[in-house]
């Protein structure tokens, strides 16, 4: 889908001025038509859309990046001056950055966490995540140090920060809630697989399966929240219909290996962000987390999906 294309490319360029002209043309579209066609699959106008991802990066930066000033962090997600990001971010949040940074973050992560298990039932976001922002917060990693954990094993699996090349995939990306739908995931995988089994893309030595997580779920409203099943292809594959195709980026990613149950997946999220990541010498860095699959889990012997969950870091 060519609006998946533009959300894509906005994604990527958030830290710059965008023009309508400069995203309709990448998404090939009229700049007289793109804005009426965005808003009307999104629900949001393109300026709205824009706004909102910068602010949601933005206030995810602020909890994860203690050490980073409120300028460098609102100029850095693309606002002209922190008066104007001051300004978007109360109106967004009910609070300023300051008062964001200095734990009303939880209030608000605590209002989105309770609509979303309204939504898909209670159990599926923890407090660890939470605590382990929380631990960052309040000084755990303030310290300058050089001692970084590169290996460290958590609940179910084990973590390892290693380099991970760039990779091109095809998607199919679904946006609203998903937590605990293991039917939705499926739903998403088979239509994906549909496409790319006749072009024989599923038999490529090198393929990789996952699933890439664009948004804070403790940020983002449930019903805004992207999500993209792919599959890794050669850079010159032609896509059409509902399927889109984008870059991942390379460089440092945590990565935990973890043989999971449907409704283990959570935990696992929560062992890798509320556990490992505040006292391991890394901080998130500004790239999407995502699942790589390594098994079909409908010949485990348990049902189990072997996965690794890979989570971009930088140094603090």
């Amino acid at each position: 889908m060519r609006i998946n294309r533009a959300m894509d490319y906005i994604e990527v360029n958030l830290h710059r001025e965008l023009t309508l002209r400069e995203i309709a043309e990448y998404a090939w579209f009229s700049p007289y038509h793109f804005h009426r066609i965005f808003s009307g699959v999104t629900g949001e106008t393109l300026a709205a859309f824009i706004r909102r991802l910068r602010l949601e990066k933005a206030a995810s930066q602020l909890v994860a990046c203690p050490g980073r000033s409120v300028t460098a962090i609102a100029l850095d997600c693309g606002f002209s001056s922190s008066s104007v990001f001051s300004r978007c971010f109360r109106k967004q949040f009910g609070m300023t950055a300051v008062a964001w940074r200095g734990g009303g973050y939880r209030k608000e992560c605590k209002t989105v966490r309770k609509n979303r298990q309204a939504a898909n039932g209670p159990g599926d976001y923890d407090d660890p995540v939470d605590i382990g922002i929380q631990q960052r917060i309040t000084g755990w990693n303030n310290e300058k140090t050089d001692r970084r954990i590169e290996t460290m094993t958590v609940q179910q699996g084990k973590v390892e920060v290693r380099t991970l090349d760039e990779m091109i995939v095809a998607y199919v990306r679904h946006v609203g809630p998903y937590a605990g739908d293991s039917a939705l995931f499926e739903g998403l995988f088979a239509r994906l697989m549909r496409w790319a089994g006749p072009r024989g893309l599923l038999n490529r030595p090198d393929l990789k399966v996952l699933i890439v997580y664009h948004d804070n779920p403790d940020v983002t409203d449930h019903s805004k929240l992207r999500t993209s099943v792919c599959v890794t292809v050669p850079g010159d594959t032609e896509i059409s219909g509902e399927i889109g195709r984008m870059t991942i980026p390379g460089g440092k990613y945590a990565c935990g290996y973890f043989e999971l149950k449907s409704d283990e997946f959570q935990g696992a999220w929560d062992d890798m962000c509320g556990r490992w990541l505040p006292d391991s010498g890394w901080q998130p860095d500004d790239r999407p987390c995502f699942e790589l699959y390594l098994n079909d889990h409908t010949h485990h012997p348990e049902g189990k999906h072997i996965v690794e969950i890979c989570v971009p870091v930088k140094p603090l």
